[in-house]
């Protein structure tokens, strides 16, 4: 897994070709090591991403959001219109930041 650091979030980034295998990971170390911060989870690598797949980060999305922090998904190769509500997929990591900074104003403001 590849990490990167920024000033008010961190991005992992899957080095393998498993996405399925990549959320189980990430459910197991995220709580360990990285639930105080915001996430962005890269899988711009999956050019093709299904329901099936995106589905198993919903676990992991729904525990970050449950603690008040962001998880942010970017993947361009899945139809954005069966997305689930509860989570947020965006294409770009630009988009993503954007998302973040977004909802830390909300958090500051009380919402």
């Amino acid at each position: 897994m590849k990490i990167t650091q920024t000033d008010t979030y961190t991005i992992l980034e899957d080095e393998r070709d498993d996405v399925l295998d990549f959320a189980s990971y990430l459910e197991r170390v995220v709580p360990e090591k990285y639930e105080d911060l915001n996430l962005v989870i890269d899988l711009l690598q999956y050019t093709e991403l299904t329901l099936e797949q995106l589905v198993g980060f919903i676990k992991l999305s729904n525990y970050q959001r449950a603690d008040k922090k962001s998880f942010v998904i970017v993947n361009t190769g899945i139809d954005y219109d069966i997305i689930p509500d509860e989570m947020i997929v965006v294409p770009t990591l630009q988009e993503a930041e954007d998302i973040i900074q977004m909802e830390e104003i909300e958090r500051d403001l009380g919402f």
